[in-house]
C-alpha cells in the first residue's frame, strides 16, 4: 500500500489523523463545546485576591458568565479583610489581581510593589450605620456633632465607631466624615479598627453603636435589625470617594497582554450588565458573597441600594484618588503624598469601552 504523503516519518500527523482532528472540531462547535485539547492554547493561571463586598461583583460576574475562562483564563479568588492586608500579598508574589479599594495601592508602590490599576468597579461604596442606641439621636435637622454628644451624655461614654485599619478607604472616609463634614468632637467617639466581617458582626451584635459597611452589609443588617439607621451615604462621607477597583501586576501585564486585556474586557462587561440585569447577576454574587448568611433577593435588594454605584473607568476616580491621599497625610496615615504617576493605566479600559 502507498505510504500517505502527510504520514509521521517527520513527526507530522497524517492526513487522516488532521481530518479526524477537523472533524472532531466542527462536531463540538456545533455543540458548543471545545475542541480537541491540541487546538486550545493552556489557560493561564490567575491568582485573584477580593475584599468579599458588592463593588466586587463585576470579578465574580465575570467568572460566572464564562467570560475569564473565554479570555483564556483560570482564576482562583482569596478573600482577604482589608486593602492594606491584601497588599502585602501582592508585594510576596502570591496573587495577580487585586480587587479591593485603590487607597493602599500607592502606598505598595511606593514600597516597591509595581501594580497597575487597570479598570474601576465602584464609588461612593462606604456609608455609616447607627444602631438603635445612637441611630436615635440622629433626628431630622440634629447635625452628626449634635447626636455623637447627646449620645455621649446620655450614655456616659463616647460612641465606639468600627472601620477597617488605618490607610484603609474606610477608616479615611469615616475620619473625614467625623472631623471634616460633620464636626464632630473627638472627645464623643472612639474609632475602633476590625476587619470587614468582625465590623458587621460587631453591629449586629451591638459591640459597637456605629460602623462603616459597604453593600451587602448594610441591606443585611438592617434587614436583621430594623432598628440600625442608615445615616450617611459615600457622596456625603467622602466627594467622589474612590471605591474598589481591580489592579493587576506589572510582572503579569507584561508577561500576559492578552490575556490581561480578557480581564478587563469582562470586568467592564459584567459592569455594564450588572447595571442593565440585576436580576440575571444577582444568584453569580450571591454565589459568591452569600456564605449562607444571605439569600439571592437580599443581593437583589443591595444592587438597587443608593450605597451601590458601579462605574468602570479608571480615570474617573484619579482626583479622587489624590484627594483621598491628601487627607491620609493630614491624618498621620501617610507621612507625604506619594506619586501617583504609573499607578493608573486606562488603556485596556479604552480598548474595552470601544470593543463593547
Amino acid at each position: 500500500m502507498p505510504s500517505d504523503p502527510f504520514t509521521a516519518q517527520s513527526g507530522t500527523p497524517s492526513r487522516r489523523a488532521v481530518l479526524a482532528g477537523l472533524s472532531a472540531s466542527v462536531a463540538a462547535a456545533s455543540l458548543g463545546l471545545p475542541g480537541p485539547a491540541f487546538a486550545q492554547a493552556a489557560p493561564v493561571k490567575l491568582r485573584v485576591g477580593v475584599i468579599p463586598i458588592l463593588g466586587a461583583a463585576p470579578i465574580f460576574v465575570a467568572d460566572k458568565e464564562g467570560w475569564l475562562k473565554q479570555a483564556g483564563l483560570d482564576a482562583s479568588v482569596t478573600t482577604f479583610e482589608s486593602g492594606p492586608n491584601m497588599t502585602q500579598a501582592l508585594a510576596s508574589g502570591t496573587i495577580d489581581v487585586y480587587v479591593a479599594g485603590v487607597a493602599p495601592l500607592a502606598v505598595a508602590r511606593a514600597r516597591g510593589v509595581d501594580v497597575k490599576v487597570v479598570t474601576a468597579t465602584a464609588v461612593e461604596e462606604m456609608t455609616f450605620v447607627a444602631t438603635g442606641r445612637l441611630a436615635r439621636h440622629f433626628a431630622p435637622g440634629v447635625s452628626p456633632a449634635e447626636a455623637f454628644k447627646h449620645y455621649r451624655a446620655a450614655a456616659g461614654a463616647p460612641a465606639r465607631l468600627a472601620t477597617q485599619p488605618a490607610g484603609s478607604v474606610p477608616n479615611t472616609t469615616l475620619q473625614h466624615w467625623l472631623w471634616e463634614v460633620g464636626k464632630v468632637d473627638k472627645a464623643d467617639v472612639t474609632v475602633v479598627p476590625m476587619g470587614i466581617d468582625a465590623t458587621q458582626q460587631a453591629v449586629l451584635v451591638g459591640a459597637v453603636e456605629g460602623a462603616t459597611v459597604r453593600e451587602p452589609a448594610v441591606t443585611i443588617v438592617q434587614g436583621r435589625d430594623p432598628s440600625i439607621k442608615l445615616v450617611a451615604l459615600g457622596g456625603e462621607m467622602f466627594p467622589g470617594q474612590p471605591g474598589t477597583v481591580v489592579a493587576v501586576t506589572a510582572a503579569f501585564l507584561e508577561k500576559h497582554p492578552t490575556p490581561s486585556q480578557g480581564l478587563v474586557d469582562a470586568i467592564v462587561r459584567a459592569t455594564r450588565l450588572i447595571q442593565q440585569a440585576p436580576d440575571r447577576v444577582a444568584p453569580h454574587i450571591e454565589a459568591a458573597l452569600g456564605k449562607g448568611i444571605t439569600d439571592v433577593a437580599t443581593i437583589r435588594k443591595a444592587l438597587a441600594s443608593p450605597a451601590s454605584k458601579f462605574v468602570a473607568d479608571p480615570r474617573s476616580i484619579v482626583e479622587p484618588t489624590a484627594a483621598m491621599q491628601r487627607y491620609q497625610v493630614t491624618l498621620g496615615a501617610l507621612d507625604k503624598e506619594l506619586p501617583l504617576d504609573g499607578l493608573f493605566e486606562p488603556k485596556f479600559f479604552l480598548k474595552a469601552a470601544a470593543s463593547q
